[in-house]
């Protein structure tokens, strides 16, 4: 199991650069897009593009008016970013596949118990984990049996 994104898993983080192109704005990583994606405002979009690192993009999305559909989108719009992350960098396409079937969870000492698991209270929803292990399933079947292989819920 892997229960942290550190050391050999730092990839797997949100956090982690890798450039993503989301609704034509660029940005260094899927958490600046996450972020901003929690607004409509193209402004404040690209001022969170703008942003030299993740952690002030996290500080800058909590700042936000939060768009009236967030609850609705926000794991159809993290899981489209983790696809595109895992899809269009083949370097962190490999080691996600490496990772074989090992569960993956987003351990965490803030007690994000939305996206990983507390590791104070281990209480957990672990979406980004669960997210993680659909793109990985997606693009194990891809790998197996040709290029638009679909599973039930990611399309990468």
């Amino acid at each position: 199991m892997i229960k942290e994104f550190q050391n050999e898993f730092r990839f797997l983080s949100n956090f982690f650069p890798c450039r993503i192109d989301w609704e034509g704005i660029t940005y260094p990583s899927v958490e600046h897009a996450y972020q901003a994606s929690k607004t409509l405002d193209q402004k404040e979009r690209r001022q969170i593009a703008n942003l030299p690192t993740p952690g002030k993009a996290k500080r800058a999305g909590q700042k936000l008016e939060i768009r009236p559909d967030w609850e609705e989108v926000k794991i159809p719009v993290m899981e489209s970013l983790v696809c595109q992350k895992f899809t269009r960098h083949s370097s962190l396409k490999r080691l996600l596949l490496a990772t074989g079937d090992q569960e993956i969870q987003e351990g965490n000492t803030w007690k994000d118990t939305f996206c990983g698991v507390s590791l104070s209270t281990g209480k957990s929803r672990n979406e980004l984990g669960e997210i993680l292990m659909r793109v990985r399933r997606e693009l194990q079947l891809q790998t197996r049996s040709g290029v638009n292989a679909r599973s039930s819920k990611v399309s990468c």
